[in-house]
């Protein structure tokens, strides 16, 4: 078995460690991307005033609303591109007769495993995405019930099972094509982050924490030019509205509508938590994943899935 595995595992146990430490901000992020009326009493007005909304109204516990179905994403998303990043830059070892890749193929192996894990991810997000909104709805519902009755969250196989009953298996793919597009955020990250580096290397060598500012101040460079897309990507999972100023038919028709209707700024609502959450998602993500990386090769040599080193050669 190839080291393609064993980064797929590793991958996915980061991705896991990840998500579960920043969930809260996705939460808050997610909610106030979806947000089209700012006037009502119940919503939010920025990322404390949501914060202190969702504990006032649904506990610690709505931070968390969704948290299954997004560990399960985390995991099958990190899995599945590490999977085909690594694959693809396999493919170029071989065919190159240098060991590392220059940054245009690096570039392609970004590219071609997001696309194949936006492809088949999709479906999880659209879940999550409509179970973290969901979770709001279902609280303000109980507070207007006399009895105060609060009714359950669905789990993610009975919102799965809700999503294909009433829109049609198809709707699990709702902001695919934003997706896509958003596969330029890892090359935007990466590009940034080389320039950066081969800067400060013509001044110094580079230390640990000099890569994890490089790293943040990439991670922030792409998630602000593509948090337009991101999100409109987030609306067009949710269930489509019978308004034709709220339903969004393409990425272009969600990017013009949301102007027209709640200003350029509308398009960067819950981006101080998209950002706080991107960076430290990704800082996490890479140091859990590094350090999951020989634990899972050892693992997958004692089960007798793949060789060991001695052996192999």
């Amino acid at each position: 078995m190839s080291d393609n595995v064993a980064h797929a595992l590793s991958g996915a146990g980061g991705g896991i460690i990840s998500m579960a430490l920043t969930y809260p901000l996705i939460t808050i992020g997610t909610r106030l991307q979806v947000q089209r009326n700012s006037s009502d009493a119940t919503a939010y007005t920025g990322n404390m005033d949501a914060l202190r909304k969702i504990l006032a109204h649904e506990g610690l516990s709505g931070l968390f609303s969704g948290l299954e179905s997004a560990i399960f994403g985390a995991a099958v998303t990190n899995g599945v591109y590490y999977y085909f990043f690594e694959a693809v830059k396999a493919a170029f070892e071989r065919a190159s007769r240098h060991k590392n890749m220059t940054t245009v193929e690096s570039m392609v192996s970004g590219a071609v495993a997001g696309a194949m894990t936006c492809i088949i991810t999709n479906p999880i997000w659209v879940v999550n995405t409509r179970l973290t909104v969901k979770q709001k709805k279902l609280k303000q519902r109980a507070e207007e019930q006399a009895a105060g009755e609060t009714e359950e969250s669905p789990s993610t196989l009975a919102a799965f099972a809700e999503i294909i009953k009433e829109d049609g298996i198809l709707s699990l793919w709702q902001g695919l094509i934003p997706a896509l597009i958003l596969v330029i955020n890892p090359i935007i990250q990466y590009t940034v982050f080389e320039q950066l580096k081969n800067r400060v290397e013509r001044l110094r060598r580079l230390g640990s924490l000099d890569f994890f500012v490089l790293g943040a101040i990439s991670k922030l460079c792409a998630t602000t030019v593509t948090y337009p897309y991101i999100l409109v990507k987030s609306r067009m999972q949710l269930k489509q509205s019978k308004n034709e100023n709220e339903r969004y038919s393409s990425l272009v028709d969600g990017l013009r509508k949301v102007i027209a209707n709640e200003g350029i700024a509308g398009l960067y609502k819950g981006i101080e938590s998209k950002l706080l959450q991107s960076v430290l998602t990704a800082s996490l993500l890479f140091m859990s994943k590094e350090a999951l990386f020989s634990y899972t090769v050892k693992l997958l040599i004692l089960i007798g899935a793949r060789k060991s080193l001695a052996a192999a050669k």
